[in-house]
Formats: C-alpha cells, sequence, structure tokens
C-alpha cells in the first residue's frame, strides 16, 4: 500500500483512529538475529497507525546500521509529527549513561518514540529513575533471581487533534523488575495529570499484566490481547489505557510482525 493510499488522517476529521504500541527489539528478529531496515520500515507501514508509540528504539547504533529508526518509522507511516526521547546515551550492554535530553546530535542513544499522522499541539517528557541498585528479578529458564541493573526510563506525551478534538497520547516503556515498574507508572500518572489534559490515552511496554497496570494507574483498559513472547504469546506487557472518553473501541489486534520478540498492539478507536 502506498503512502497516499494509507489511511491518513487531517484536521477535523472524523473517522476512526488507530492507536498503536510496539516493543521493536530495535529492529532486531529473534529468528535470525538480524536488524533489516526494509522489513522494519515494512513492519510498520502495515500496522496503518494514525499514532504509534515504539519502545527499544536506536538512534545512530552500530547494531542498527547507524539508523534513525524513528525517522525510518515515520516514512513508513506518513507522519510528518514524531518524536524520539533518549533513555540511555551511549551503547546498550557497553559503555552508557542517563540520557538528559542535551545529547549531540549524531551521538549514539536509545529510548522510545512517538509518532503521529494527527496534528500535534504540544510535547512533554517526563524522566523516570532507574533501581538505585541492583534489584534481585526471576527471569524465566532460570531457577533462581539474578541481580539485575536495570536502566532510566521515560516517557513522552504529545496532545493531538483528535476528532472530538484534544486527546493527549503517552508512550512508555517501564522497568522489568518488579514493584518498581508500579512505582515507576504511578509516578508517571501524577505527572500526566498536571501536564496533560483529558481524555488520555497510555500506551507502552509496562511490563506487567492487565489487573496490575490497572490497579497500580487508575486507568482502563482497552485491549485485552497477549503480546509477548511474539511466536506464541501468552502474556500481555504491551498495553492501551485510557482516562476520559477516548470513543468506542471498534476493534484490537496483536498482528504478527517479522522483527522483535513482542507483538505490537492495535487498537481502532470510533
Amino acid at each position: 500500500m502506498a503512502l497516499g493510499e494509507a489511511r491518513a488522517r487531517t484536521a477535523g476529521h472524523t473517522g476512526p483512529v488507530r492507536v498503536a504500541t510496539f516493543n521493536i527489539l530495535h529492529g532486531r528478529s529473534p529468528v535470525d538475529g538480524r536488524v533489516d531496515l526494509d522489513r522494519f520500515a515494512a513492519a510498520v507501514k502495515a500496522l496503518d497507525a494514525d499514532v504509534l508509540g515504539l519502545q527499544e528504539v536506536d538512534r545512530d547504533q552500530p547494531r542498527s546500521f547507524g539508523a534513525d529508526l524513528t525517522a525510518v518509522a515515520a516514512e513508513a507511516m506518513g507522519a510528518p509529527e514524531h518524536q524520539f526521547v533518549a533513555a540511555l546515551a551511549g551503547t546498550p550492554g557497553a559503555t552508557w549513561m542517563a540520557a538528559t535530553g542535551d545529547e549531540q546530535p549524531g551521538s549514539a542513544s536509545y529510548g522510545i518514540a512517538l509518532l503521529s499522522r494527527l496534528p500535534v499541539h504540544s510535547w512533554e517528557t517526563i524522566r523516570l529513575p532507574a533501581p538505585p541498585t541492583r534489584m534481585p528479578v526471576r527471569f524465566s529458564g532460570r531457577r533462581w533471581p539474578v541481580l539485575a541493573q536495570d536502566e532510566p526510563r521515560v516517557a513522552v506525551a504529545a496532545v493531538v487533534d483528535g476528532p472530538q478534538g484534544p486527546l493527549t497520547v503517552v508512550t512508555t516503556h517501564l522497568s522489568f523488575v518488579p514493584r518498581w515498574n508500579t512505582w515507576q507508572l504511578r509516578r508517571l500518572v501524577r505527572a500526566l495529570s498536571s501536564c496533560c489534559p483529558e481524555p488520555l490515552l497510555l500506551t507502552g511496554d509496562l511490563n506487567m499484566e492487565t489487573d496490575a497496570s490497572v490497579r497500580t494507574s487508575g486507568l482502563r483498559p482497552l485491549a485485552h490481547a497477549p503480546t509477548f513472547p511474539a511466536e506464541a504469546p501468552v502474556r500481555q506487557l504491551d498495553h492501551v489505557l485510557a482516562r476520559g472518553d477516548v470513543g468506542e473501541v471498534v476493534s484490537v489486534s496483536a498482528p504478527e510482525a517479522p522483527m522483535s520478540d513482542h507483538r505490537p498492539l492495535v487498537v481502532d478507536l470510533r
């Protein structure tokens, strides 16, 4: 489907809005271990989202050929509005530090992105600290918990021009450390209450199941579909949560994608 044939939105449009979230694993496929930028672009294009939150996004990283994955995704989906926010400066797994937002162009970074076909009125960044020390975490396939060092986390919010007026859409990627991610989610919701208008959609990889995300955030879930692991999903770690009148949910899907260990989560709103 050519970009001109996509369900592009304009100011004042009153049709359905498609919102999606996708942890892209920096574009890598666990099947062949490769990052293929054409494959990544095709996967984003196939989602046909009006607003898309991405997690585990690379910019200027050697493992993804020095590409700006946010720009690749924006071109693929036809999104004139987009913002990448780094959580880390440097190379994950090697030398890195918490990003400050003052990183120089061309320096390697890693974080999240929010992209929109809808006009954006304003942007907001909310930084969420990492646990101060190594924390015991139980990983699948390991008999005993291991001490793990997590990374800083971040959220980005955009107030977009929705069919019924301004709509705040947020995306984030929370800690894999239990209880710390609930603290981050509570802190994020409090921050959003003071900076961003309702109605509100919170999207992203929250690293917790639906019941925990709802109990912690006080928001309501719009989608119930397992997203992890991608090849045979049994858990829903990726969510679209709402507060206020965001419209009626007309469809939900978690389609297969040619890369990542997560499936994207897609919600159509009318």
